[in-house]
């Protein structure tokens, strides 16, 4: 008699499911100029299941297999279209109650109809999903990503039909293997939280295009560079066209191996926080035009200062997570929009987004209102420093990052990570980052938010040496109780490049006071402030400070009265309505320095 394997419950006595997912990641590689395509979206209502057990990738599913033995039709532990459905994009932990603090492996399919419209590439785009992504099409595995908060792209031409199944296995757990780690002072947002959308191209596409002002202190040079995928295959030479109206630009620029760089005479009106002059800019070769609206602007370190535009700027900022009470770590227009709102009310030229790549809508929000943005990849606290693939995820986070959006003039500091001790494995690890971006922009500054030293007292974090500006984080007045410390240090120190306070605050919950001595009140943070903007804005080489936080913030680290697992150092209370005390001492330091510089 022949044997019967039970395929569907073959995985009980497997250990390494998982290796045969391996070796198809989507990385920055990937990645493709997106900027005035046509997209085509895959939001909406998805049937989802939770699968603690990753039973989907165990057993297979995306396969669709169908059962029996000897005339006997054998269960299946699936039935994707009758699954509740789901409206992606979203946080799962804000979708019901019982997901909240679920942060495991759930599964997500839809059909979708595609009518192919010609001789085209077709991509698959997700904005970003948290933190691996395991993709399957029409019963084939497509390829993975791993890391919660940056884009990746997969090739779909050849897996597409008519009608097509899409599954997304997406594992949100914690690891030590991970970036960020298993412990960090944030909520473990899970899900595919940002766009899921189909880009066709032709065959020969423009898959990358940047666009700048070339650093020389005249401001009379536009540089451009281009990448074409599938022009070295292209028999007769074509020339690719770059066309600025508002400048008078249309101008034929030659491909050669498949790349195109220029560099074009011409005075732009410059992009400052003051005066966020954007142009509309068009990139066409053969059967594909790609667009981007871009300002124009240099930012650059002279010994202690910073200058933007060959005028020295002191960076009016506040720090700020991506997290909303009703949304998590999802957005919408209107939700950023208002945190550029509560900044430029605040006294804001300058938000560094913590911890993780926000959304790209937030620095093109910035780059219209004139906000100058800090953004940062989540090598946070201990991660596995001698890790080799932990370092490879890391790096290709800052890739995707610095891809995504170097375009963007309000995009002026790449941060590699935060609050990291000082060891020799750390300072290769995140070495090895700011080389990285500094060798793939010479437009930007590169910063890290360091510790100080508490032996010394001082800023002396070996990868300073590698920063074009030190980032600091200290806690004066809350975590560190002698103020007579925090003038010392900055005497102690004496860097020979310019700081920015990169954290500073104290936990308020919003309506809670008493006196000077209570922790936790409006009135305690307010305190904290008066005394460190008091000593701060003595400092000759602190260029600047995004103090923690815009909003509270949910945490699960944090379970007192008063914190209720929520960060309570916010300025305003997670409501994003209510304003503390504190708030309105720091708008009236920035609006005097904005006085002064005017």
């Amino acid at each position: 008699m022949k044997k019967y394997v039970q395929k569907n419950v073959s995985d009980i006595n497997l250990e390494d499911y998982l290796g045969e997912y391996e070796g198809k990641d989507a990385t920055y590689k990937g990645l493709f100029f997106t900027g005035g395509r046509r997209r085509e979206s895959l939001n909406g209502l998805w049937h989802y299941a939770i699968d603690q057990y990753e039973i989907c990738i165990r057993q297979h599913w995306f396969e669709e297999r169908t059962h029996s033995a000897e005339g006997f039709s054998l269960p299946q532990d699936f039935s994707f279209d009758e699954w509740p459905t789901m409206q992606l994009p979203c946080s799962w932990n804000m979708v019901e109650d019982k997901f909240f603090l679920y942060e495991s492996s759930m599964v997500y399919t839809r059909r979708f109809t595609f009518e192919p419209t010609g001789d085209e590439r077709v991509f698959l785009r997700f904005g970003a999903a948290n933190y691996i992504c395991r993709v399957f099409l029409n019963k084939q595995y497509v390829g993975m990503h791993s890391g919660g908060s940056t884009p990746f792209v997969f090739d779909i031409t050849d897996l597409l039909q008519k009608e097509n199944r899409i599954m997304l296995a997406v594992d949100g757990t914690r690891r030590p293997e991970q970036v960020p780690t298993e412990n960090y002072d944030w909520f473990n947002y899970c899900g595919v939280y940002r766009d899921i959308e189909i880009f066709r191209v032709p065959k020969t596409f423009i898959k990358d295009f940047r666009i700048d002002l070339k650093p020389n202190q005249k401001y009379d040079t536009i540089r451009v560079s281009a990448v074409i995928d599938g022009a070295e295959e292209t028999i007769v030479p074509v020339n690719a066209l770059l066309t600025i109206p508002e400048l008078g630009i249309s101008q034929e620029i030659p491909v050669t191996g498949g790349a195109l760089k220029t560099e074009i005479k011409v005075s732009p009106e410059l992009w400052s926080p003051e005066n966020p002059k954007l142009y509309d800019v068009t990139l066409t070769y053969g059967d594909d035009t790609v667009s981007d609206t871009v300002g124009f602007r240099e930012i650059r370190v002279i010994g202690r200062d910073i200058f933007l535009n060959g005028k020295k700027q002191f960076m009016r900022g506040i720090s700020c997570h991506e997290d909303h009470i009703e949304l998590g770590k999802a957005t919408t227009p209107e939700s950023c929009e208002r945190i550029f709102r509560d900044a430029k009310e605040l006294g804001c030229n300058f938000m560094r987004l913590a911890h993780y790549p926000h959304t790209e809508m937030m620095s093109r929000i910035a780059d219209r209102v004139g906000i100058m943005l800090w953004e940062e990849i989540p090598v946070y606290w201990a991660i596995r420093f001698r890790r080799a693939k932990t370092y490879e995820c890391a790096e290709n986070m800052l890739l995707e990052m610095i891809t995504r959006d170097y375009n963007r003039a309000s995009v002026v500091i790449w941060s590699v990570g935060n609050e990291n001790a000082d060891s020799d494995e750390r300072l290769s690890f995140m070495r090895r980052l700011a080389q990285c971006a500094h060798r793939n922009d010479k437009t930007r500054m590169v910063s890290a938010a360091c510790l100080v030293s508490a032996e010394l007292n001082a800023i002396a974090d070996r990868l300073a040496d590698y920063l074009d500006i030190i980032g600091l984080n200290e806690y004066y007045g809350w975590y560190s109780p002698d103020w007579a410390k925090l003038p010392q240090l900055f005497e102690n120190s004496n860097p020979d490049k310019p700081v920015i306070i990169s954290e500073f605050g104290a936990d308020a919950l919003y309506g809670h006071h008493g006196s000077l001595s209570d922790k936790g009140t409006e009135d305690y943070q307010l305190y904290v402030y008066e005394e460190q903007i008091k000593i701060l804005s003595k400092i000759p080489y602190v260029k600047g400070m995004c103090p923690w936080i815009l909003y509270d913030f949910r945490c699960p680290r944090r379970t007192s009265v008063i914190q209720q697992y929520f960060n309570r150092k916010g300025l305003i209370a997670e409501d994003r309505v209510h304003k503390k005390m504190a708030y309105y001492e720091l708008q009236k330091f920035y609006r005097e320095k904005a006085a002064e510089e005017d």
